[in-house]
């Protein structure tokens, strides 16, 4: 700096700063890599291991679509069963028919836990077999889903060898096949405690090893179903640091609405996935998977959408609302356990996703033109509504609009056209990191 100047400090000095602080960038940035979770399925269907077999999300749409024609015929008769704008439906309708035939599961999970219930050793390790012949399967077909995997028993003390057999024998089955299916991933249920993550990267190592596995090949997902997940004996909030012991593993937090809030002593007549406890286990997950890539998944509903027209209409409703709250407060997906909650999943996904889209789709035009990354011929005169976004906003809105594509509710030249930018920008700045 030149003598006398306004500024006086070194360029040692200042180049000491960047030496003391780069160890904590590269810390922050390997923790909080960012991410707007794009890709993310908007459920995960759990179908226990001695009901599933190949063809099974064919048959689940087939299924979700008779539910349909036999309670829902018309876009009128749906919109007044579930409680949405008769519009809104009409202006899904043919997505959701696509949806149903396309691709009506996005994430399948295979259980052999608590949905699977008790069964002799020698039953597990023939499911456990049927499982992985049934992932195979499904990840070949071009309506099968985007991820697919198991969820095995508990690390509890009374079932932790049974857990570790059944994972052993499916990783051992999927590889003697040819290997992992795409999008391969395994929920781990019931952690009280950090250790137990910790432990089960080192089994997941080894398993690995024992496989002919690439380090780091098998995820997954940590099942928030305890309130000790929540909050520890010391009153500190373990799932930060449950994360991060994950080693870079950990793909989801999933919320289990019953044990949770059984555990939190709900009566069974009041537990549902937006009780005040549940929402407030939901906030502290969020809170924890900020920035780092790892997703939030809510919970199940025991109400299902069978038996008489005003039974399923009730539940359909009820599924409905479930789902929306959940998008209204950025929980993107959830479990479901029903062929025919897969009509209201997809249906309200879709709404959800095309509501005030060609609005937000002009925002961003004027929010690309206004910096230099769109074409200004793009951008409305408008200036998208009158509002004035700001980098974190102008993320959300590539993020919905990049989600709106993924899901089938817009196509991607819709997309492109009215924001004047390709797809792939639109991607990178959905996926801008915020730490």
């Amino acid at each position: 700096m030149s003598a006398g100047g306004p500024g006086r400090l070194s360029a040692g000095a200042i180049q000491a700063l960047d030496d003391a602080l780069r160890p904590l960038d590269d810390w922050a940035a390997a923790r909080w890599p960012g991410g707007a979770g794009l890709g993310q399925p908007i459920h995960t269907v759990y179908v226990p291991a001695d009901q599933a077999a190949p063809g099974l999300c064919s048959d689940w749409g087939r299924r979700a679509r008779a539910a349909l024609d036999e309670f829902g015929a018309t876009a009128q008769e749906l919109a007044s069963a579930v409680g949405l704008p008769a519009a809104e439906v009409q202006d899904a309708w043919p997505l959701l028919l696509r949806a149903l035939e396309e691709q009506p599961i996005q994430d399948l999970r295979v259980d052999l836990e608590d949905g699977y219930g008790p069964h002799s050793d020698a039953d597990e390790d023939a499911h456990a077999d049927a499982a992985a012949q049934t992932l195979l399967a499904e990840a070949a077909d071009p309506a099968g889903p985007r991820r697919c995997g198991i969820r095995h028993r508990s690390l509890e003390a009374s079932t932790r060898p049974r857990a570790v057999r059944t994972l052993d024998r499916v990783v051992g089955r999927l590889m003697q096949a040819g290997g992992l299916p795409s999008g391969f991933v395994v929920t781990l249920p019931k952690v009280i405690h950090l250790d137990q993550v910790r432990v089960y990267v080192v089994l997941l190592d080894a398993l690995e090893q024992a496989h002919g596995l690439p380090s780091g090949a098998l995820r997954f997902e940590i099942q928030v179903e305890t309130p000790q997940t929540i909050l520890g004996p010391d009153g500190t909030l373990p799932l930060a640091p449950m994360i991060e012991a994950g080693a870079g593993r950990v793909t989801g937090l999933h919320y289990g609405t019953y044990d949770y809030s059984a555990a939190m002593g709900v009566g069974a007549q009041h537990q549902r996935a937006d009780h005040p406890v549940a929402q407030t286990a939901k906030a502290v997950m969020r809170l924890a998977a900020a920035g780092t890539g790892v997703e939030v998944s809510d919970g199940s509903t025991n109400r299902l959408p069978v038996g008489d027209r005003g039974t399923v209409h009730a539940n359909w409703a009820e599924h409905t609302r479930l789902v929306l709250g959940a998008l209204s407060d950025g929980v993107r997906q959830g479990w479901d356990l029903h062929p025919a909650q897969l009509v209201t999943r997809h249906l309200t996904t879709i709404v959800v996703q095309r509501r005030g889209l060609p609005e937000k789709l002009d925002r961003l035009a004027a929010y690309l033109a206004a910096t230099g990354q769109g074409n200004a011929a793009a951008a409305p005169s408008t200036s998208g509504g009158g509002a004035l976004d700001e980098p974190a906003t102008a993320q959300a809105l590539a993020a919905d609009a990049m989600r709106a594509v993924e899901s089938g509710a817009a196509q991607t030249s819709e997309v492109e056209s009215r924001t004047g930018a390709p797809s792939e920008a639109l991607r990178a700045l959905a996926n801008r990191r915020v730490v």
